[in-house]
């Protein structure tokens, strides 16, 4: 029988679950909207600078295993005396020798080395004429592709040929020198692929 009386303490009780179930509710909705805000660990990935370390690479070396930059491979080469002397001759057979196509490097590497530091290249591995990578031929001898070779990266898909500091030479398909990535140096040892020190 209902003699009018309210049950204070049942009242409470329902009034606070509703109020939890509601907010554990307004909780789990907004987890996946807030979380979408954020950028995917593979948009992450593709995008963000890497750190590399070339304190261990001798000259005449490429840095290996191959570093990624925004899933392309980065060329990376300590290059000696002999190779810094040819790259200043033989220009002859270059399409771009002063890298005067301001798209393919920042401003920092346009110059005859197509570097911050002259004895270190950094270069995405990748060919500007439909994107394959390129060989190291380092040795200074005669190749099938070229009987005068004086060092660089053949692209065997098409007969695409660079030289040391990544500059295309005339009459290859590919149409101009291959890309230099934004980097710089944090040490002798460290170099940061991906930004500018100026942007870091």
């Amino acid at each position: 029988m209902n003699d009018g009386t309210v049950n204070k303490s049942r009242r409470r009780f329902l009034i606070g679950s509703t109020s939890l179930v509601s907010a554990a509710g307004a909780v789990g909705a907004a987890v996946p909207f807030v979380g979408s805000w954020q950028p995917s660990a593979k948009a992450l990935a593709a995008g963000a600078p890497i750190t590399i370390d070339i304190g261990r690479l001798n000259p005449g070396e490429l840095l290996g295993p191959m570093p990624a930059w925004r899933g392309q491979p980065i060329f990376v080469m300590r290059r000696d005396e002999t190779t810094l002397e040819s790259l200043r001759s033989n220009l002859d057979h270059l399409a771009d020798p002063q890298s005067e196509n301001a798209n393919q490097q920042p401003a920092y590497a346009q110059n005859e080395f197509r570097s911050r530091k002259p004895e270190l290249m950094i270069l995405v591995g990748i060919c500007t004429h439909l994107g394959c990578s390129p060989q190291l031929f380092a040795q200074v001898q005669p190749q099938d592709f070229d009987p005068e070779w004086k060092g660089g990266f053949f692209c065997p898909c098409h007969g695409s040929m660079f030289d040391l500091a990544g500059r295309v030479f005339r009459g290859v398909p590919a149409p101009s020198n291959l890309r230099v990535p934004p980097h710089y140096y944090v040490n002798d040892n460290v170099i940061v692929i991906g930004l500018d020190a100026e942007n870091s």
